[in-house]
C-alpha cells in the first residue's frame, strides 16, 4: 500500500447526534466512531487537513449537531450540505482544489447514502479516494419488494459497487499504517 501524500484530507461525513435516535434500527459496524476518532487522532498528529461534513436541514436542530467525540478543532473546516453528496450546494470541490489537495480518505454515516454519493462523486470528480471499511455504517433496510436487508449486506454491497471504479477501499489500521510509514520516512532522512 502507498503512502498517503501528506496533503491528503480525511472527510468525516454526517457523524452526527441524529444517528444517535433509535428510530433508525439496527446498525452494523458498531466500531465506526471509534476507528473515525483514530483516525482523526492520527491526522491532528501529522497535520493533514479534516474536512467535517454536517447535514443540515433547514434550522440547526440539535440533532443535526456533531457527535460528542468528533468536535472540530477551530482551524479545521466545516462544511454544511443538505442533500447527500458532500460536493452539490457547498464549496467542497473548490476548497480541496484551493489546497491542491488530490487525494480524499472518506469516513462517515451512513455508508449506503451520503458516504457513497460523497465517494462517487470524489472519484468522479478525479480525486484519488479511499474509503474506509470500519470506519463507516449503515442501518438496515427493508426493500421494495418487503424484504429486510440487514445493515452488513448493504453495508458490503455498497463497498463491493464502490471499489476501484470510485474508490480504493480500505481499513482503519491500513490508512493508519499509510500515515505513519510518511512519518517515519521523514524521520529517517
Amino acid at each position: 500500500m502507498n503512502l498517503l501524500p501528506a496533503n491528503s484530507a480525511l472527510i468525516i461525513v454526517d457523524v452526527q447526534k441524529m444517528f444517535e435516535n433509535p428510530r433508525w434500527g439496527n446498525r452494523n459496524n458498531p466500531q465506526a466512531e471509534e476507528n473515525i476518532a483514530s483516525l482523526i487522532e492520527k491526522w491532528r498528529e501529522t497535520k493533514r487537513p479534516i474536512i467535517h461534513i454536517q447535514h443540515v436541514e433547514g434550522s440547526f436542530h440539535p440533532a443535526y449537531e456533531f457527535k460528542d467525540f468528533i468536535k472540530p478543532l477551530p482551524e479545521e473546516t466545516i462544511i454544511r450540505k443538505s442533500v447527500n453528496s458532500s460536493f452539490i450546494g457547498t464549496n467542497l470541490e473548490s476548497s480541496l482544489r484551493s489546497r491542491e489537495i488530490d487525494t480524499v480518505v472518506i469516513v462517515g454515516l451512513t455508508t449506503n447514502h451520503c458516504v457513497e454519493t460523497t465517494t462517487r462523486m470524489a472519484g468522479n470528480l478525479g480525486f484519488n479516494t479511499f474509503l474506509v471499511s470500519d470506519a463507516t455504517a449503515t442501518f438496515d433496510r427493508l426493500g421494495p419488494d418487503g424484504k429486510l436487508y440487514t445493515a452488513e449486506t448493504i453495508h458490503n454491497m455498497t463497498l463491493v459497487n464502490l471499489n476501484e471504479e470510485f474508490a480504493t477501499i480500505v481499513t482503519t489500521e491500513q490508512v493508519i499504517n499509510m500515515c505513519t510509514d510518511h512519518i517515519q520516512s521523514q524521520i529517517h532522512i
